[in-house]
């Protein structure tokens, strides 16, 4: 009689933060971040069939709006700590609110090639329809998955599964809100496969800040006939800045001055507003244009969008990194140089030409 050895099942870890996903009714009627992890986790219809083993850690009980980077910044280090100890992968679940933002945070701190997926809900489990149970499932097949590896944080929702660096929240209610405008998703979770598509090329990291020296980054986006004066305020009182200016990088001629100004201070990064779309670098060249922007000291963002360009910015500063390789690091996020000349390290991912699966 021969003897077969099974291998173990994938183990996944699941880490509640609250948020909508987590919501239920209080005595007023509205709705709070109360449910833990587990409930979620044991909401979920057909997980206990997946041949995944899960393990649940409430880590915060907040909606997303009050997610703070010592929150993220904490959550990335039990990350780590429970992938050094075996598990497969793991899954986030937290507020849409900030998802963007907190996942693209996650992702320049995650360093380790297991999957770090983050979901959470658009319809709160007191509504019918609510998406949250779907989601979890997706995302912790995501998790556990041999094909999403070496991609850094991965954002899934309605089994869609996108690239933390790329995604965007374009809608306030609607529940395929989450897109990457610029790119498409990474690949689907279909039938509990998860099934990719593309990859990301590189992977770009940064040693986890330091939280004591928390750095203040302001974000100003341009409007029609905006005021120097305001920018004045803001400028006095930040240690870097983010510019969300028109089309590909332009802002009215009357903040130019005080732009420079401030460029020579402090590191100013300078975005597109607009959904989609690079900033560029030497196409007009008019007052406020993006090369005159340029050679008066800001930073062009490339393809990296204003609210993503805050976070790096931050967590740059954060890490005490001098001003040369702020700007290095800026350009070569959004686009414009190439990976080597990125100061962290870096794990190239070649795309792939046909499409792998779990089957």
């Amino acid at each position: 009689m021969s003897s077969t050895s099974t291998a173990p099942p994938p183990r996944v870890v699941v880490f509640g933060l609250g948020g909508t996903i987590a919501m239920t009714s209080s005595t007023g009627g509205a709705v709070i971040p109360a449910l833990s992890t587990q409930q979620l986790v044991d909401a979920v219809p057909g997980l206990a069939d997946a041949g995944i083993e899960i393990e649940v850690v409430d880590f915060r009980r907040r909606p997303g709006a009050s997610l703070t980077i010592t929150d993220i910044t904490e959550l990335a280090a039990a990350a780590a700590d429970a992938l050094a100890n075996g598990a497969n992968g793991v899954v986030v679940t937290q507020g849409t609110d900030t998802i963007e933002e907190t996942a693209y945070l996650l992702d320049l701190l995650h360093h380790r090639p297991e999957p770090l997926v983050v979901t959470g809900a658009m319809r709160n489990p007191t509504l019918a329809g609510a998406d949250g149970p779907a989601n979890i499932l997706s995302a912790i097949h995501t998790a556990a998955s041999t094909h999403a590896r070496e991609q850094g944080c991965l954002v899934v929702f309605a089994d869609e599964v996108h690239a933390a660096r790329w995604v965007t929240k374009t809608h306030s209610t609607s529940g395929d809100t989450f897109r990457s405008l610029d790119t498409g998703p990474l690949g689907y979770v279909l039938e509990g496969t998860v099934r990719m598509l593309t990859r990301v090329p590189h992977r770009l990291t940064l040693t986890p800040p330091h939280l004591a020296e928390h750095a203040r980054v302001g974000l100003h986006t341009v409007t029609l006939d905006d005021d120097p004066t305001v920018l004045d305020a803001i400028g006095a009182r930040v240690d870097g800045l983010v510019i969300a200016g028109f089309g590909v990088g332009h802002v009215p001629e009357p903040l130019v001055d005080t732009l420079g100004t401030l460029a020579g201070r402090i590191p100013v990064v300078l975005a597109s507003r607009a959904p989609a779309g690079p900033t560029l670098t030497r196409t007009y060249g008019f007052p406020g244009s993006e090369q005159d922007l340029i050679t008066r000291g800001l930073i062009p963002a490339g393809w990296l969008h204003p609210y993503k360009a805050r976070i790096l910015l931050g967590a740059l500063l954060n890490a005490s990194a001098n001003p040369q390789d702020i700007a290095t690091a800026i350009t070569t996020a959004g686009g414009l140089t190439g990976p080597t000349a990125w100061p962290w390290p870096i794990t190239d991912n070649q795309p792939t030409e046909t499409s792998t699966t779990d089957a």
